[in-house]
């Protein structure tokens, strides 16, 4: 069997977070065999194969990688928390380290997709170039995702696999339980003001809600990810990867606000992780039976969407290399906020 027939098995680290898990169905869809990697877990909802290993233990990672003989594509967006993200660097090279060095060495690999954000263009650290650009020199300093890419491509020369590294914007996703899922915080936000009889108050600053966020709906994330990792055009490239339009949280909020029904009001900087906390009673009250969750703070804890509503500048990337190289799907923001409601809904996470 030649490499082009060859089945196709996807190792996919960080299978149950938003970006993994969409990623997750989205290779099955297109017949693909996935195995996942989990430090804890012993099962997933799409019940693939799961692998535990802690790839921070060097030992731990050669014993359980060595019978994953098969792997053709490596799928990585697993990382770990620190105290600063000079901390962060460390580990989460190691992670990427242990699982790469130890699958090459007895599998027929092709692909290590890298799933990386716009920190690095330097937007952590505050106002920064945009439209960001896959082509923008590096920003010096300690940043994982950068110091990730810069290890994997030194790594990667000289061997026949290849790597790619994906860019998201925020990305829009359904899944409960996830702190960094923006709908979810503004889903929930909208439901507790809805019951207050309450507009829907815009949560960041004046600056805040003229600035512009790009965002990435999942689904599209994980199609590009997957064109990516098939196709040679994305051998050994970064693609920024977004929606492909722009909005200002001015005109945005305002659809968001109309599919809830509610007015909206100007800008007030508020907490979400605050406001979550001091509505758990009230929502455990509107859940009552009807929802899934009652506790609040099990479905979102808020602080991701205080995160992305104090950036008071311009967050956005360039999304044209991937259209250019090939990938040409696009998906209309506020349809993307629309569609993840109505999932959230449908699911019995908010009323």
């Amino acid at each position: 069997m030649n490499k082009t027939q060859q089945q196709k098995v996807a190792l996919v680290a960080g299978a149950s977070g938003i970006v993994g898990s969409q990623l997750v169905k989205t290779l099955l869809q297109n017949e693909w065999e996935v195995i996942g990697l989990s430090r804890n877990a012993l099962s997933h909802p799409d019940n693939i194969q799961v692998v535990n290993v802690d790839l921070l233990d060097a030992q731990n990672s050669a014993q359980a990688l060595q019978p994953l003989s098969r792997i053709t594509h490596i799928f990585y967006s697993a990382w770990v928390n620190a105290a600063n993200w000079t901390e962060m660097v460390e580990p989460n090279v190691t992670m990427l380290r242990n699982l790469v060095s130890n699958i090459e060495k007895t599998a027929p690999l092709q692909i290590v997709s890298l799933m990386q954000g716009y920190k690095v263009y330097g937007a952590h650290l505050g106002p920064f170039k945009t439209p960001a650009r896959e082509s923008d020199p590096a920003i010096p300093g300690a940043e994982f995702n950068a110091a990730q890419l810069t290890w994997l491509s030194h790594f990667q020369r000289g061997k026949t696999w290849h790597w790619n590294a994906i860019r998201p914007g925020v990305v829009g996703s359904a899944v409960p339980g996830n702190a960094m899922n923006l709908a979810m915080s503004i889903a929930l936000y909208a439901s507790l003001c809805k019951a207050q009889d309450l507009p829907l108050r815009f949560p960041g600053s004046e600056q805040t809600w003229h600035s512009i966020v790009d965002h990435t709906d999942a689904g599209l994330l994980a199609e590009a990810t997957l064109w990516a990792a098939t196709s040679p055009a994305a051998e050994n490239q970064a693609f920024n990867v977004n929606n492909g339009d722009i909005w200002r949280w001015s005109e945005l909020w305002p659809h968001i606000a109309r599919w809830f029904e509610l007015e909206y009001a100007p800008p007030v900087r508020l907490s979400f992780h605050q406001l979550f906390k001091d509505y758990r009673t009230t929502w455990r009250e509107l859940a009552g039976q009807r929802l899934m969750e009652t506790d609040i703070l099990q479905l979102n804890d808020g602080s991701f969407a205080d995160f992305v509503f104090g950036w008071d500048y311009d967050m956005f990337g360039d999304g044209s290399k991937l259209r250019r190289a090939g990938f040409t799907r696009m998906q209309a923001t506020h349809e993307m906020f629309f569609s993840l409601f109505t999932q959230l809904r449908a699911a019995r996470i908010i009323p």
